[in-house]
């Protein structure tokens, strides 16, 4: 049976409240299976019962910094030391039992975060990106987030066992460049002196 959003409610958390929902159930979770705390936001519902059932958190909102300053350079064309206010959504995941059951839960939570981040903290805008291997962001596009083009072509270097190249120098190593998955991008503005050059 489908129960009313009034029947969830919303809480920031530390990160060790999400991690085994997003370990088990995010779609990278075989990939890049750890994630960046920051501002965390966990679903839950009001009965004691219903949660303890499957776990605890029924879903997880991430906000963090933006992982590198030209992201701000590329996607507005600010300088390092102007880009306060400024988020990645980077990791979103609703247990699958809930999503399966409650209409419009995921838009609904997001949404919800985003007002309790506006709350807690100045928001000048947030970014987030859906991997194209993986889905288009159409939750983002429910919530009111702008969509901006598919990221760069990128490749990364892989050695010869198949792990990923993470940073230094690959001249001599025995490997291949593979083509990145390329990233759907989505922006919300809040700042009206921001200029989006996406």
């Amino acid at each position: 049976m489908q129960q009313m959003k009034s029947d969830y409610y919303i809480q920031r958390v530390p990160k060790s409240e999400i991690k085994e929902l997003l370990y088990n159930h995010h779609y990278l979770k075989d990939i890049s299976k750890d994630f960046k705390s920051g501002y965390n936001y966990s679903l839950y519902k009001k009965s004691f019962t219903d949660i303890m059932n499957i776990g605890g958190s029924l879903g997880a909102c991430v906000f963090t910094n933006l992982p590198v300053p030209e992201v701000a350079q590329g996607a507005f064309g600010l300088k390092r030391d102007e880009q306060q206010g400024l988020f990645e959504l980077s990791r979103l995941c609703i247990h699958p039992s809930t999503q399966q059951s409650e209409y419009n839960i995921t838009s609904w939570f997001v949404s919800k975060a985003i007002r309790c981040l506006r709350k807690e903290t100045s928001v000048r805008g947030i970014i987030s990106y859906a991997d194209s291997d993986h889905h288009a962001g159409t939750i983002y596009r429910a919530c009111n987030f702008r969509y901006c083009g598919l990221s760069e072509p990128k490749k990364d270097f892989y050695f010869a066992d198949g792990t990923k190249h993470s940073r230094g120098r690959v001249r001599g190593s025995e490997g291949e460049w593979r083509e990145r998955s390329r990233k759907h991008r989505y922006v919300m503005v809040f700042d009206k002196n921001l200029e989006l050059l996406w």
